[in-house]
């Protein structure tokens, strides 16, 4: 008997930590494979998303039906988002991860080079202006461009969207043509992505061996000795447990509830639905790269229709970022307390509301929420240099965050087919 996909990916993740512990000079190999498995994600990205938003939109019709569509969509990704951003920022206040065990900062363990002093009078003027550009990007200046750069999906999306739309305004024949070799490219690449998928807990094997040797020597150059590796970790990682917890807590608590009283289906049969989805989510870190599984997952386990799963995961893939969301407030304000600010409530709500906004423009790639991180704190007035000390723990971070982002996708995939009127396997 076959194992099923997510065991095989969990028994390739366990071997992959015990090989690049063990075998580090194996790194070369790692890296190969796991670059091979992350291309060929990426090559049907764009071809996938292109043709499932167009086909999903030309499905529904009507400009009232996209509408009605879209509006739960985007209502349910804002909620979400905030409620996950607001969890975030609750434990991190809480747990106060940039203080030590005496309430102090840890900006000497951390070796955070800026004084207090300079931060704190270049945080009391700052506002939220830095983020307008992420609503310019939504609009391609060249579309052939964005289609070349996964960090332009969302411009991809939009353009996509209106082509769905306006292909229902033409005459029948011209429309029927073009629906059918839309609609035969997106069945070519899923059978394409049933391919790639077969090689995912290789792939998979070569990306976590990878991370592992890989931290295991920078942890020894940077630190240089057991006892500065232990100093400079215990900050990080209850930074790192905070942002965990807090994860932990909206894929099993936020979420859940919503698909319980929200969607009227059972959220425990949830998990087993997209575990394959969050299993490839963790390995590779990207959204977008899972997008395909996801889309897999939402249609053949949790029973969600073509016309709502094509309408709104590739869309929610770029612009539902729950885990980044949570993960670039508390990166911020973990970096203020280490720094020995006082951040004032106005200061947190700026933190809040760009991490919102941010997360909305995030590449579904990995790293991608440093580069929010570095908006967020250039708009609060903090040095963006400070980003440096979250490279040790964010890989792991971001597997994590990306397979809360993931799942968030497909909550709201169900919640809008049920508020749709669909039925769905998890009822």
């Amino acid at each position: 008997m076959r194992l099923k996909l997510h065991w095989q990916i969990l028994i390739a993740i366990l071997i992959a930590g015990f090989a690049g512990y063990l075998f580090q000079q194996g790194l070369v190999v790692y890296e190969f494979i796991g670059k091979v498995f992350i291309n060929a994600l990426k090559m049907i990205i764009v071809p996938l998303v292109v043709s499932s938003i167009i086909i999903g939109v030309a499905g529904l019709g009507s400009g009232e039906h996209i509408g009605r569509l879209g509006l739960k969509t985007v209502t349910f990704y804002v909620i979400t988002t905030m409620a996950a951003i607001l969890v975030g920022l609750v434990l991190v206040n809480v747990v106060q991860p940039g203080l030590d065990s005496e309430g102090e900062p840890v900006k000497e363990l951390l070796s955070l080079s800026a004084s207090t002093e300079s931060v704190e009078s270049s945080v009391g003027g700052k506002g939220w202006g830095d983020i307008v550009d992420v609503f310019v990007r939504m609009v391609p200046s060249n579309v052939v461009d964005a289609a070349g750069d996964n960090s332009q999906l969302l411009a991809l999306i939009f353009f996509s969207i209106l082509f769905g739309f306006f292909m229902t305004r033409l005459e029948h024949t011209y429309a029927e043509h073009l629906f059918k070799f839309w609609d035969a490219i997106n069945k070519v690449m899923m059978l394409i992505t049933d391919l790639v998928m077969k090689i995912a807990p290789l792939g998979v094997f070569g990306l976590i061996a990878t991370v592992v040797a890989k931290q295991i020597k920078d942890l020894e150059e940077k630190a240089g000795g057991i006892e500065a590796i232990a100093s400079l970790l215990q900050p990080l990682l209850v930074f790192a447990g905070v942002v965990l917890a807090a994860l932990l807590i909206h894929m099993l608590v936020t979420l859940p509830l919503l698909l319980k009283f929200v969607g009227g289906v059972k959220p425990y049969k949830m998990f087993p639905a997209m575990a394959e989805a969050l299993a490839t989510a963790f390995s590779t870190a990207s959204s977008s790269a899972t997008l395909p599984v996801t889309m897999d997952c939402a249609k053949d386990n949790a029973g969600v229709s073509g016309k709502v799963s094509s309408f709104v995961l590739p869309l929610g893939a770029t612009v539902n970022m729950n885990g980044s969301a949570l993960y670039e407030c508390v990166a911020v304000i973990f970096l203020a307390q280490a720094y020995g600010l006082e951040l004032t409530i106005f200061v947190q709500f700026i933190i809040v509301i760009t991490a919102l906004l941010t997360s909305i423009g995030v590449a579904g790639v990995p790293a991608a929420s440093l580069v929010a991180i570095t908006i967020i704190l250039v708009a609060v007035g903090m040095p963006a240099e400070a980003i440096g000390v979250l490279f040790i723990t964010d890989r792991l971070l971001d597997m994590a965050r990306t397979s809360t982002n993931v799942f968030g996708d497909a909550c709201c995939a169900v919640i809008v087919a049920r508020l749709e009127g669909e039925e769905t396997k998890l009822t």
